[in-house]
């Protein structure tokens, strides 16, 4: 895809996209502030630029008067990057040079990280650890009367080196019909042990030459969300994917109240069956959409926390939640997907990921697999952002994790507009330092509706470092505009005004919102740094940072790091996998290596409850404030912050 360089006036600030890119976000990604409260929409009118050269697609709506639409105006968010540009920011949206090159950065995000099967092979780690091989065997006669298991296993030994195989009772019972169906010419279907030496399974034989279509499952279980993957062994492309919120969710939030729940008659045989009932739905939809036989499926390889793992085998979860908290087990043998319930032929294999404790789970583990920290020399610092976030700092040679509760704020929950990422949501957020008039900008450019975790994060940041809100996140008295007032005792900040949202209702950043922010983010930043302490090391130390969960791609790295969610670092030292347990799930099916060493990673890995581990508490108390008690931390943001001009203020309190 074509780049773009798009040069923004008077400032000239400039920046790279890809051709068809959105104008207003990319002025977000220069760091460039244009008046706009609608999210994107059109119907505010405010995002009003000038086109002083270059071509663009859109931007004329009836925002703009004839006169304006002559003289090249635009309305930045319906206009599409389609050349070179100039872009010249008017009068209303203009700020002096001078603080928008302090106030305003460009956007770092994470660099995204993606499985590479050519890698793979390159490093010999493309070991699948389910094969099929194509079998012309001479038909039985007076002189050849071989068992029929026995011709299969001497011809693989003979045509494929393939030794010390076993066949399944399922599997012998089907053999002799088959290969007289097929004529002898049958597909058989292997699967590798995890250890060398040991003996390979034959688990499946069909009729004819069936080698070309061979499929794997990957799947992960959240608590929220269950999402699953169609992968082709041959290529190791994700041929389709498909994802559903888990059944469970009407059972209770959080792992907890599911928990209580699985203790009830019959609950826990209910919280099986709805799990199952969602991955079911998910297969069916995969595999249409990928025009795949389920038949044509080896195996599926599942990761989930250690609640969600126990509800899904149909084990009591009941003594996770109590202390010593102990799970029934972290290692899983390899299950028939069929006895748990699964729309999947007998000789698929489920294999479920081990986990290490009752609060870090095989998505956990599935993660650190599949972003190859495993093979590491760097010390690696791994955080699952959610309502529970999982630690995980450590290199090849050893492993120590930990759980905190973190509570909801990043996925939208105890914020009184928060929801989920989804069209809508603000996810985006500049203010005017001289006006303090809002720039939002919302998933799909329609108009707001709600506030999204990234968003949330970045919203807090850019007020606290213009000097809007305190170290505590309160606002300031006095400041000139009317976007701050007082509403119940509590001050809060009018990000769009109803007739520029879809509910009809104003929508306000609350100092009681931002409280749940700084705990959010202060449970997970106290998490870390005790779990380095417990080890020896300190932030200085960490080489690297892996993020994994829902919305770290979508993360301004350097205001993540203004409210102390991480620590200050080069961001390009970041690195975001997505959905670490898929990975891992679907690097599983691809190579019989990693299923290999997950079991020694495990038995490296130490476990820590911070709840029980003394300096944790009070590193969190400490970790109460934007961005940290203590602004030594954070150099940069405190050298920054000595220069911030004042704001301008009036007389009276904002009412």
């Amino acid at each position: 895809m074509s780049e773009r360089k798009v040069v923004f006036a008077p400032y000239n600030k400039s920046v790279t996209v890809a051709d068809g890119a959105n104008l207003i976000r990319t002025a977000m990604e220069a760091g460039v502030h244009i008046n706009a409260s609608c999210g994107g929409a059109g119907v505010c009118g405010k995002c009003r630029v000038l086109i002083e050269s270059g071509e663009i697609e859109g931007g004329i709506t009836e925002k703009l008067s004839a006169e304006d639409v002559a003289k090249g105006y635009r309305l930045a968010c319906q206009s599409t990057v389609r050349s070179d540009l100039v872009v010249r920011i008017p009068v209303e949206s203009e700020i002096d040079a001078s603080v928008l090159n302090k106030m305003a950065t460009p956007r770092k995000t994470a660099r995204i990280h993606e499985v590479d099967f050519e890698e793979l092979k390159e490093q010999g780690l493309f070991i699948p650890p389910i094969e099929k091989r194509y079998l012309d065997l001479p038909a039985p006669s007076d002189q050849d009367r071989q068992p029929d298991v026995t011709r299969i296993i001497n011809f693989l030994k003979l045509k494929f080196n393939e030794h010390r195989l076993v066949a399944r009772l399922p599997v012998i019972r089907k053999i002799p019909d088959i290969l007289r169906a097929g004529g002898y010419k049958v597909t058989v279907t292997l699967a590798r042990p995890v250890h060398p030496g040991r003996k390979s399974h034959i688990i499946h034989v069909e009729p004819g030459d069936t080698t070309a279509r061979n499929f794997a499952i990957a799947m992960d279980i959240g608590t929220t969300t269950v999402y699953g993957q169609l992968i082709d062994l041959l290529t190791g492309e994700v041929l389709s994917q498909h994802g559903e919120f888990n059944g469970q969710i009407s059972y209770g939030e959080d792992v907890l109240s599911r928990i209580v729940f699985a203790e009830k008659p019959g609950g826990l045989e209910k919280l099986h069956d709805v799990v199952i009932g969602t991955i079911n739905t998910i297969i069916r939809r995969i595999v249409a959409k990928a025009q795949v036989d389920p038949e044509e499926i080896s195996s599926i390889t599942l990761a989930g926390n250690t609640t969600m793992t126990q509800l899904l085998l149909k084990i009591n979860p009941r003594y996770i939640r109590y202390s010593p908290y102990v799970p029934a087990a972290t290692l899983y043998p390899p299950i028939s997907a069929m006895s748990l319930g699964m729309e999947l032929n007998d000789h698929v294999t489920a294999l479920v990921y081990p986990a290490i404790s009752s609060y870090v789970g095989g998505d956990i583990v599935a993660g650190v697999m599949g972003a190859g920290l495993y093979r590491s020399d760097e010390v690696t610092l791994f955080i699952d952002i959610g309502t529970n976030a999982e630690i995980v700092v450590g290199n090849r040679d050893w492993f120590a994790c930990a759980a905190c509760s973190a509570g909801p704020a990043f996925e939208g929950g105890g914020i009184k507009f928060g929801m989920r990422a989804s069209k809508g949501a603000i996810e985006d957020f500049s203010i005017d330092p001289v006006t303090l008039e809002p720039m939002l900008i919302t998933i799909g450019n329609v108009r707001p509706k709600g506030i999204c975790g990234s968003g949330l994060i970045t919203m807090v940041a850019t007020l606290f470092e213009l000097g809007v809100i305190d170290n505590l996140g309160k606002f300031h008295v006095n400041l000139n505009t009317d976007r701050i007032r007082e509403n119940e005792g509590r001050r809060e900040y009018v990000l769009a005004r109803a007739e520029e949202t879809q509910i009809d209702r104003d929508i306000t950043l609350s100092e009681d919102d931002i409280d749940n922010l700084i705990r959010a983010k202060g449970a997970i930043f106290s998490g870390y740094q005790t779990l380095l302490e417990e080890v020896g090391l300190s932030l200085d130390d960490v080489d690297k940072i892996v993020l994994a969960g829902g919305f770290g791609s979508y993360i301004d790295l350097e205001k993540a790091m203004v409210i102390g969610l991480l620590p200050e670092m080069d961001p390009g030292k970041i690195t975001y996998i997505g959905n670490g347990s898929l990975m891992g799930c679907k690097m599983s099916a691809l190579t019989n290596r990693l299923r290999r060493d997950v079991v020694e990673v495990t038995k490296k890995m130490t476990n820590f409850e911070l709840s029980e581990t003394r300096s944790y508490m009070n590193r969190y108390v400490a970790s109460l404030f934007l961005p940290h008690t203590d602004l030594g931390l954070f150099p940069k943001l405190k050298a920054r912050m000595s220069s911030r001009k004042a704001l301008p203020r009036r007389e009276s309190p904002a009412q």
